[in-house]
């Protein structure tokens, strides 16, 4: 295969060689249910915002509001989650392809991370958040069984 094949080709829908089959491994399902316990955490920080979005009175479409800190530590907690959100999918799902049982670990430990990190800037104190911050380790052990992963799949 020429280098411009195998930088433009590869589709699944191309007949012929260079096709991977991909077999979900058995322990697949603690990925889907980590993925699933993921979307109660995402949840439960919605609902904290809207609990505090109507005792403060702050109204959509406003984000944040220009005089209330505490509010925007709410805000704050939920958007962040959101904005790693699809890093952590990604890495769960592929990595889970690889090591199910260890993705599905590293995913817990970054679901706990995020809430402890949400009660942290509950507390109105910013910095607090930070007592969450092992969930990165949650991300970097999908990051290796991810990895793990594409190289496999490179070299096979």
């Amino acid at each position: 295969m020429s280098f411009l094949e195998t930088l433009l080709g590869g589709s699944c829908l191309t007949p012929g060689a260079g096709r991977v089959a991909i077999y979900l491994p058995n322990n697949y399902g603690y990925v889907i249910l980590t993925g699933i316990g993921s979307m109660f955490m995402l949840t439960w920080k919605a609902i904290q915002v809207g609990k505090v979005r109507k005792q403060f009175k702050i109204f959509y479409p406003k984000m944040y509001s220009e005089d209330n800190d505490l509010f925007n530590c709410y805000q704050r907690a939920h958007q962040n989650t959101l904005e790693v959100y699809p890093t952590f999918l990604t890495m769960l799902f592929i990595g889970g392809l690889e090591m199910p049982v260890w993705s599905s670990l590293a995913g817990l430990i970054f679901i706990l991370g995020r809430v402890r990190y949400a009660q942290g800037y509950y507390t109105g104190d910013p910095k607090k958040r930070m007592q969450g911050a092992f969930y990165v380790a949650g991300l970097l052990m999908l990051l290796g069984a991810s990895t793990k992963f594409a190289y496999r799949l490179i070299t096979n």
